[in-house]
């Protein structure tokens, strides 16, 4: 009993395994022209067949998918070859225009889808089969660039024949073909804002087998030309004709005429096998080698160098100690009248300079308070009588003030009064006699 049940736990695992691995499909072959647009859509529908639904049927077209291409046996596609898929809910495009280079080469391209839901993988190889076609390439191109659309939006074959239709009818041409769709990112556009629904514009070629007709031709006039330089739209007659569908910046616009192109052509050297020349076996240095003395570089590189050091340095030393001219030749080269003058100078200096540190330094009167207020005595001066005047205070002595009063002061009983000298002071023109009776009281 046991080992049915593990056989069959073993059968449910391996059909585990092999659901997740990644499946392959059989190879889809294309037929594009060279020098025509080519677009194949990389539908989701078509892979969903290969994922298990949800357990809830309706939901398996929720299932997130997205798609990695590649050359095979390389991690990127080709030059001409370019993929776009917007969100993993919508379908990937692989579009582009090959070039003749590419007639008669089968291009495979390798094909991934991921869904995101259960992690599996569906793969299938997709054969490009580029052929040959007489119109190419066709002789007049015209590029537009169209600002209110997305590259994968242009890319849809019902807004591409809706454009080409109306350029149709305004050049009037035999044969008319999408060349290439180039989205404006690729060719240095910003991504737009995300306000007011702006897309990211996107640049379409075409060609003709006819000239240019004259509206398109509008575009070269020298008013249309100054419009543009002022960034201003230019007067073209059949813009009418697209702005119902498309809104083309007519001063983008690039008309070519490939039969007037002067053609260059480069030289290029020719593709080898990607093999290395045989050079024969690799021979390493022998063995036994001779040693080698390095004294006389040590010398050449230390040695020369110091010699000239030593030598600059005896040069230096002697012209500043053995060459100098000294005091005594300054002076006998100097003018005895310039030589007193400054002598003169000097000791008048030192002399200063020796006075000013014996000099008394005293605090100055208006650092002390004029009278006691207490006992009304005047402060004498700190100086005696006998000072030089010339080192006295700015501020004077209250004996040689004006506007004095004098009052009487009282003393122990016994005694008689004497009379104390306060200065009137005014306060606004209004003599202050606050003081002087408050004395008087005490």
């Amino acid at each position: 009993m046991r080992s049915t049940m593990s056989a069959a736990a073993a059968v449910a695992w391996l059909g585990t395994v092999v659901t997740i691995l990644s499946r392959s499909h059989a190879d889809r072959n294309v037929y594009p022209s060279a020098g025509v647009l080519f677009v194949h859509v990389l539908e989701r529908e078509y892979f969903k067949g290969e994922f298990p639904p949800y357990p809830k049927s309706g939901d398996a077209s929720n299932d997130p998918i997205t798609f990695n291409t590649n050359l095979m046996g390389y991690p990127d596609r080709p030059g001409w070859l370019r993929y776009i898929q917007r969100t993993p809910l919508s379908d990937g495009v692989l579009y582009g225009s090959p070039t003749a280079e590419h007639v008669g080469k089968p291009t495979v391209i390798e094909i991934t889808a991921y869904n995101r839901r259960t992690f599996e993988t569906a793969r299938h190889n997709l054969v490009i089969n580029i052929m040959a076609t007489e119109e190419f390439p066709l002789p007049y191109q015209a590029e537009f660039y169209i600002k209110n659309m997305n590259v994968e939006e242009m890319l849809a074959s019902e807004v591409l024949g809706d454009f080409l239709g109306a350029v149709k009818n305004v050049w009037q041409p035999e044969r008319l073909n999408a060349i290439n769709i180039t989205s404006a990112l690729d060719r240095g556009g910003r991504v737009p804002l995300p306000i007011n629904n702006l897309k990211e514009g996107v640049y379409v070629m075409v060609g003709a087998d006819v000239p240019f007709s004259s509206c398109l031709r509008e575009v070269e006039s020298p008013h249309n030309q100054l419009r543009c330089s002022q960034e201003m739209e230019p007067a073209i007659s059949c813009d009418k004709k697209f702005r119902a569908q498309f809104h083309i910046d007519w001063c983008k616009i690039s008309l070519v005429d490939i039969n007037k192109v002067v053609p260059v052509y480069i030289t290029r050297p020719d593709p080898g096998t990607g093999i290395l020349p045989d050079f024969g076996e690799y021979k390493p240095p022998s063995e036994f080698l001779k040693s080698r003395d390095y004294f006389s570089d040590f010398l050449v590189t230390l040695g020369v160098p110091s010699a000239v050091a030593v030598v600059l340095f005896f040069i230096l030393g002697y012209t500043m100690c053995f060459r100098r001219e000294g005091v005594e030749k300054r002076n006998m080269q100097t003018p005895d009248i310039q030589l007193v003058h400054h002598s003169s100078i000097q000791k008048s200096s030192k002399e200063l300079r020796s006075m000013s540190k014996n000099r008394e330094i005293s605090w100055p009167l208006s650092t002390l308070p004029v009278f006691n207020p207490v006992s009304g005595e005047v402060v004498p001066p700190i100086h005696p009588d006998n000072y030089e005047t010339t080192s006295m205070p700015l501020m004077q002595t209250q004996a040689n003030l004006q506007n004095q009063i004098t009052i009487p002061q009282q003393r122990p009983s016994g005694d008689n009064y004497v009379m104390s000298t306060f200065r009137r002071l005014e306060v606004n023109g209004i003599p202050e006699e606050r003081k002087v009776a408050e004395a008087l009281n005490l």
